[in-house]
């Protein structure tokens, strides 16, 4: 029984070390790109430059926004995004007064629905904004919401 367990523990040990050489454990591999630049600026406008590619939007009726009016919780606010354009591309979700403007952002498939559902921190009361890019064009809404306590850290 031991020799079993040695033979199994060298077979599993020795497939380990072949993987890691391939470079198939490596945690660049393994981890989703994400915009580094986009979650770094510090106005909206600069946010959906680095993820989108442009400020440029237009607004439209198209775009719901479902969030609370009064967020009794900054920590946790959750809001639902939805449009009924064709060919949504991605959706972004900027909050005016965060330190860091980009809440999310999703790339959609060209099968998918324009909808997502997530949950987002607010420091204090501002705009939520939605942008999605169809067609190859920004389009947004703007909904405010009041945070009666502060998400991120004030």
């Amino acid at each position: 029984m031991k020799r079993r367990s040695f033979l199994k523990g060298t077979v599993a040990s020795s497939m380990l070390g072949v993987a890691a050489s391939a470079g198939l454990l490596t945690p660049q591999s393994v981890l989703a790109a994400w915009p580094k630049a986009a979650f770094e600026a510090k106005s909206v406008d600069g946010g959906m430059e680095a993820a989108l590619g442009s400020s440029d939007v237009i607004e439209s009726g198209d775009i719901k926004i479902k969030a609370p009016d009064i967020a009794e919780n900054g920590a946790v606010v959750p809001i639902t995004i939805s449009t009924g354009m064709s060919g949504v591309e991605s959706i972004a979700v900027f909050i005016e007064k965060n330190p860091v403007p980009l809440a999310c952002s999703y790339d959609l498939g060209s099968t998918t629905q324009g909808f997502i559902s997530c949950r987002v921190k607010m420091g204090k009361t501002s705009d939520l904004i939605a942008v999605v890019k169809s067609g190859g064009k920004l389009y947004s809404a703007k909904k405010m919401i009041k945070v009666t306590i502060g998400g991120c850290g004030g």
